[in-house]
């Protein structure tokens, strides 16, 4: 099957729109590298899988969504969470535990949530999430709000029964609901082409429930935010569904823990130099904006990052009575007895 790279004219974003996706992208950047930082130092509890390499997307979709829309994401979520504006320093404190978290220390990297902006949760089950996104598009069809869910999920999540259902029924009710796959080339540690009958997981797989074939570079800011306003536009407008594969790679491994020795070298070096981050920056030199603003906004990215670290750090340990509240309806597991 060929499927072409979409690369919709970037021409027609302007400068303000350019300059905050820039700012998100090396606010997504910093916040992720000190968090591997702070891993170093033993403070980060439990796992968490790092999005380097894939900012981009989050910030391309985050300034095109209004703030009632809805983001569900994968437990490599940091970025899509923080991108809709969820505090930076809740979201340190909850990878370090700490009870002025998000969660209050329970949820940890891979669970980040904050409704209030409209993030609706990092799901660490591989394809759950994409039916309740679904779930939410209903909702908001049936009363009607105009709200649009965009949902995001990795190329492995493509091989999963959730994804076909959920696709399916969206078409099917016509569902104001926007599917993002970030294919990062690789499930876990397994190449996805090397499991896949399709070269290209999600666009070569759109025609079977009758939606358009959509294959953008995820590493490219300004197509991330024009496909953005596209499908959630039509979403918005009452034209149903869309799904979007995002071509993208992480910089590091699957988890903090793997060294991802299993990558071509050639393949690494080659992506690397499309790092969005650095190309982007590129592009808006090129196009007239000093590096002297620029500039500014790395500073005051690296210092937003640097009061972050320090509000986490001086976080207290969550108190024990802390470990049931919230979890049952009745903020207890006395319904168990």
């Amino acid at each position: 099957m060929s499927t072409q790279v979409e690369t919709p004219a970037t021409g027609e974003v302007d400068r303000p729109t350019r300059l905050r996706l820039y700012q998100l992208m090396v606010e997504l950047r910093d916040f992720e590298q000190r968090a591997y930082e702070l891993f170093l130092e033993n403070l980060v509890r439990g796992t968490s899988h790092l999005a380097l390499g894939q900012e981009a997307i989050a910030a391309g979709y985050a300034v095109a969504m209004r703030p009632d829309d809805y983001t569900f994401c994968t437990y490599r979520g940091h970025d899509h969470t923080l991108a809709r504006g969820a505090s930076m320093a809740a979201a340190m404190a909850e990878l370090l535990g700490r009870g002025n978290g998000m969660l209050h220390g329970k949820g940890g990297s891979m669970h980040l949530t904050d409704v209030t902006h409209g993030a609706m949760g990092s799901y660490a089950i591989v394809g759950a999430h994409l039916p309740i996104a679904a779930g939410a598009a209903w909702s908001a069809q049936v009363r009607k709000s105009g709200q649009v869910a965009v949902c995001f999920f990795g190329d492995g999540t493509t091989n999963i029964g959730a994804f076909h259902e959920a696709l399916n029924l969206a078409v099917v009710w016509k569902l104001p609901v926007v599917f993002v796959c970030e294919n990062n080339q690789y499930m876990e540690y397994t190449p996805i082409r090397s499991v896949t009958a399709v070269e290209h997981p999600a666009a070569d797989r759109a025609s079977a429930y009758g939606l358009e074939s959509i294959l953008v570079d995820g590493n490219d800011a300004d197509v991330m935010y024009e496909i953005a306003r596209k499908t959630i536009g039509k979403a918005r407008d009452g034209d149903g569904p869309s799904l979007v594969e995002a071509l993208t790679y992480r910089h590091g491994g699957h988890s903090r823990a793997d060294p991802a020795s299993y990558r071509p070298v050639a393949e690494v070096a080659d992506w690397l130099s499309r790092d969005p981050v650095k190309r982007y920056r590129e592009r808006l030199l090129s196009g007239g904006i000093g590096d002297g603003e620029l500039k500014e906004i790395e500073t005051r990215a690296q210092q937003k990052v640097d009061a972050a670290t320090e509000e986490a750090r001086n976080g207290a340990p969550p108190p024990i009575d802390e470990v049931e509240r919230e979890v049952w309806s009745d903020g207890g597991a006395a319904w168990r007895n």
